[in-house]
């Protein structure tokens, strides 16, 4: 059962930090060609796609903090139906008793709305662990000093992975099956 968790894990971190920060990039260019056009287009110069990176550097948190959310839910749908060393997550109707062959994102809300709120809780509590890690053993002050998007997208694939466990055990619309 660890194996499958492990592999799970490791299939939907993958496909979140993909889509997320290719989405993000995406995001950002897209921002900054939009800047670059409204200004009338300058001639391209060393200084001109030094602001441009420039742009994009600072839109690329704030698109990413966008697109993360956006990567989360359209990741759950992924997870369901798929056969990983010899267990699948299934989705089950309202009813419990038959399982859902094909998954939208309609039958998905609930679960992932449980899902998300545990995430948000995982988070929170790596967040105190951390902060109280920080004031014992480092000499930074506070939390924000050193916490940033890279920080809680670290913290919010490590909370996934134990997400799933507590999902599938709790949860009684998913269920591990075996296939």
């Amino acid at each position: 059962m660890y194996k499958f968790y492990l592999l799970l894990w490791l299939r939907w971190a993958a496909r979140v930090s993909l889509c997320s920060l290719l989405l993000a990039l995406l995001l950002s260019a897209l921002i900054t060609l939009y800047i670059y056009i409204t200004q009338g287009s300058p001639v391209l110069s060393g200084e001109i796609i030094g602001a441009l990176m420039q742009i994009t550097k600072f839109w690329f948190p704030i698109a990413w903090s966008l697109t993360l959310l956006l990567a989360l839910f359209r990741s759950i749908k992924y997870i369901f139906n798929i056969c990983i060393a010899g267990y699948e997550l299934k989705l089950y109707g309202c009813n419990e008793k038959e399982a859902l062959q094909e998954i939208g994102y309609g039958d998905l809300v609930g679960v992932w709305r449980k899902w998300f709120m545990l995430i948000i809780w995982m988070v929170a509590a790596q967040m105190v662990f951390a902060l109280a890690f920080t004031y014992v053993f480092s000499d930074f002050g506070g939390v924000f000093e050193w916490f940033n998007i890279s920080w809680l997208f670290g913290f919010i694939l490590l909370s996934g992975y134990f997400s799933f466990v507590v999902l599938a055990n709790r949860c009684k619309r998913v269920k591990i099956k075996q296939c």
